[in-house]
C-alpha cells in the first residue's frame, strides 16, 4: 500500500466523531508517522515502527485503536504497555482527548504508586482502553481483576525503553496471556536486537515504518556544547540561566540525588526551580509537572527516567547538565524542546574527562555541535541591566505613581540627600538578592595547549589519579574495600573504574583508592560511610558493557 503524506484525517477510515474531535483540538493534518501508521492499524495489520519521541505516534496508535472499539462492550480491547507512569498518564489523557466525541468511551492508566482498590473499582465499571506499566499490568493479571479475553490490540510503546529499564521479561510474559489472534503495535526510537527478536517472536507479518533519522528529531532545536574548566558545573548552569532568554527549562541530571542538590540551589538564587525523580510519590510528581505546565516553576531538574513522557509545549530549553551515556539518550532528552514546529534550544555542560562521550554523540547523530563560550560576568551585568531597565520602562509607562512621588520627596527633605543618591541607595536595596554589579571577575579559564592535552591523554590513567595534593582525598579519608564484577578478562582498566565511580556518584576522583584489578573481578577502596542509596545506584552501573554489581568484602590485605 502506497501511503502519501499529503492525506488528511478526513481522508483516512476514521469514525466521523474521531475526525470531528481532531478538527475541534486543531489537528490539521496527520504527522508522517500517523500518515504512514493508521491505514495499516485500521486494516488490522501488526505494525512495527520506528519513530523519535515527539513525531506524534500517540495518535498513530489511538486513532485507529478507537475507531475499532466496540463501545457497547465494557471489556477491556485495548491495552497500551509503556514505560513509566508518567508516560502512562500522558497516552491515557491522549486517549481522551482523541475520544472527546465518543459518547460512553472509559480508559483507565495503571501503574505503580497509585491506589489498588481505586484501579480495581474503574475495572470493575468497566473500560475500553487500558494504559499501563508493565508491573503493575502483571498485578492485575495475576489476580484476575484484569482479563485480556477481548483485547483486540495490544500497543508496546517506547519498547527500547522498556528493554532498558529491564521489563522486557514482563513484557513477554503478558504477550503470552493475550488471545493468540490480536493486533500488536511494536513502537520504538531504536531497534536492538532484543527487540527485533521480540518482534519476529509476537508479529505476523508486521509492516515495517520508519520514520526519520535520529538526527531529524533535532531539525528545530539549535544545539550547542558549553566546556566548563577551572569552576563547577553548578556555578556554569547558573551563569547560563542568567543570560539565556529561556520560558520553560529542563536540567537533565544523572542521579536523583542532584535533582534535589541543584534545585535547591536554583532556589536560592532567587529561581522558581523544582526537582523531579523516581523518589518522589505520584501525587507530588504530577503537582510539580502541573506547576511547570502553568509557569509556576519555570526550572525543571530531572533524571531521564523521571521525564519519560513529559510533553511541556513551554520548554525553551534543555540543559544536559550531565554528558549522557549514549545517543539515544541525548536525542530523547533535547526532543523535550523544540515541539510543535517552535525553536528550541539545548545545551550540553561537558568538562575535560567527558569529551569523548561528546564526540561520541555527535558521531552517532552525525552532526557537529557547536562550543559556545561560557557567559562572562560583564555578559551577566549587561543582561541583569537589560532586564532591570525594562521593568523601571514598565513602570515609568504607568500613572498610578502618585503616592510613591509623595514618598519621594519626603524621603528627599528627610535625608537630605540628592535624588542621585537616593535613586542608588533605594536600586542597591531592591536589588540585594540579585546585584546588579558584580564585584571582581573570576580567575582566567586554564586551557591547556593542545600538545600537552595530547600527551596527558596518554598517560595511564593510574598515574593521572597519582597525582593528588598531599592531606586531600583518600589521604585523610578512612576507606573501605568492595567487590566489583568486572576484572582483566572484561579488558577493564584502572581509569575506567574510576571514570565510571566518579561520574555517577560526581564523586572527586580523589576520594576513589586503590584499585586491584583481578581475572573475573576487582576491588575498589571508596570512603567508609558512602549513603545507602548510592551503593544501590553503583551495583547498576556498567563498566565496558558489563554491570558492576558492587558489594562490600573484607578489606584486602
Amino acid at each position: 500500500m502506497s501511503i502519501s503524506n499529503e492525506i488528511g484525517f478526513a481522508d483516512m477510515a476514521l469514525l466521523p466523531a474521531v475526525i470531528e474531535n481532531l478538527s475541534r483540538i486543531g489537528y490539521e493534518k496527520p504527522s508522517p508517522v500517523q500518515a504512514k501508521v493508521i491505514p495499516h492499524m485500521l486494516e488490522g495489520r501488526d505494525v512495527l515502527g520506528t519513530a523519535q519521541t515527539g513525531t506524534g505516534k500517540t495518535a498513530a496508535f489511538a486513532l485507529p485503536t478507537l475507531t475499532r472499539l466496540d463501545l457497547g462492550r465494557t471489556e477491556p480491547q485495548v491495552l497500551v504497555l509503556t514505560p513509566t507512569r508518567e508516560l502512562a498518564m500522558q497516552v491515557s489523557k491522549a486517549y481522551a482527548t482523541y475520544a472527546g466525541g465518543l459518547k460512553g468511551y472509559r480508559g483507565l492508566a495503571i501503574y505503580g504508586g497509585q491506589g489498588f482498590r481505586e484501579q480495581l473499582r474503574d475495572l470493575k465499571r468497566g473500560v475500553h482502553v487500558v494504559v499501563g506499566t508493565p508491573g503493575r499490568i502483571m498485578d492485575h493479571l495475576r489476580r484476575g481483576t484484569l482479563k485480556l479475553d477481548s483485547i483486540q490490540t495490544i500497543v508496546l510503546d517506547e519498547a527500547d525503553e522498556m528493554l532498558r529499564m529491564g521489563f522486557i521479561d514482563d513484557v513477554t510474559w503478558i504477550l503470552e496471556q493475550a488471545p493468540a489472534k490480536r493486533q500488536v503495535a511494536l513502537l520504538s526510537a531504536t531497534m536492538p536486537a532484543p527487540i527485533r527478536r521480540l518482534a519476529d517472536r509476537y508479529l505476523t507479518k508486521p509492516v515495517d515504518v520508519k520514520i526519520g533519522e535520529v538526527s531529524r528529531t533535532c531539525d528545530q532545536v539549535i544545539q550547542s556544547h558549553v566546556v566548563v574548566q577551572g569552576m563547577s558545573k553548578q556555578d556554569a548552569l547558573l551563569r547560563l540561566l542568567d543570560v539565556e532568554d529561556t520560558d520553560g527549562v529542563i536540567v537533565f541530571v544523572r542521579t536523583k540525588a542532584q535533582t534535589a542538590e541543584i534545585a535547591n540551589a536554583l532556589q536560592g538564587r532567587g529561581l522558581k526551580s523544582a526537582c523531579l525523580n523516581g523518589d518522589m510519590t505520584q501525587t507530588l510528581r504530577e503537582q510539580t509537572v502541573s506547576r511547570f505546565k502553568s509557569g509556576r516553576v519555570d526550572v525543571l531538574v530531572a533524571t531521564d527516567v523521571a521525564a519519560r513522557g513529559l510533553d511541556v509545549a513551554r520548554v525553551s530549553h534543555v540543559i544536559n547538565f550531565d554528558v549522557p551515556g549514549d545517543s539515544e539518550a541525548y536525542v530523547h532528552r533535547i526532543g523535550r524542546t523544540g515541539r510543535a514546529g517552535r525553536e528550541g534550544k539545548a545545551i550540553l555542560l561537558v568538562q575535560s574527562r567527558e569529551r569523548r562521550q561528546l564526540q561520541a554523540i555527535e558521531r552517532s547523530t552525525k552532526q557537529k555541535i557547536p562550543a559556545q563560550p561560557l557567559p562572562t560576568l560583564a555578559a551577566i551585568r549587561d543582561k541583569r541591566l537589560a532586564r532591570f531597565k525594562d521593568k523601571l520602562s514598565g513602570l515609568l509607562a504607568k500613572d498610578d505613581r502618585e503616592a510613591y512621588l509623595t514618598l519621594t520627596d519626603e524621603l528627599l527633605a528627610d535625608t537630605e540627600v540628592s535624588a542621585r543618591d537616593l535613586a542608588a541607595a533605594l536600586l542597591q536595596l531592591v536589588q540585594k538578592d540579585e546585584p546588579l554589579l558584580p564585584v571582581t571577575e573570576p580567575e582566567p579559564v586554564f586551557r591547556e595547549p593542545r600538545a600537552e592535552r595530547s600527551a596527558r591523554a596518554e598517560r595511564p590513567a593510574r598515574a593521572e589519579r597519582s597525582r593528588k595534593p598531599a592531606g586531600r582525598g583518600r589521604d585523610t579519608v578512612p576507606m573501605e574495600s568492595f567487590r566489583i564484577a568486572v576484572g582483566r578478562q572484561h579488558k577493564v582498566r584502572a581509569g575506567d573504574i574510576v571514570g565510571a565511580i566518579a561520574n555517577e556518584i560526581q564523586l572527586d576522583s580523589s576520594f576513589i583508592g586503590r584499585i586491584q584489578l583481578r581475572d573475573d573481578h576487582s576491588i575498589v577502596d571508596l570512603p567508609v560511610g558512602m549513603p545507602r542509596e548510592v551503593l544501590r545506584q553503583l551495583k547498576r552501573v556498567y563498566v565496558r558493557n558489563h554491570p558492576m554489581n558492587l558489594e562490600r568484602v573484607a578489606r584486602a590485605s
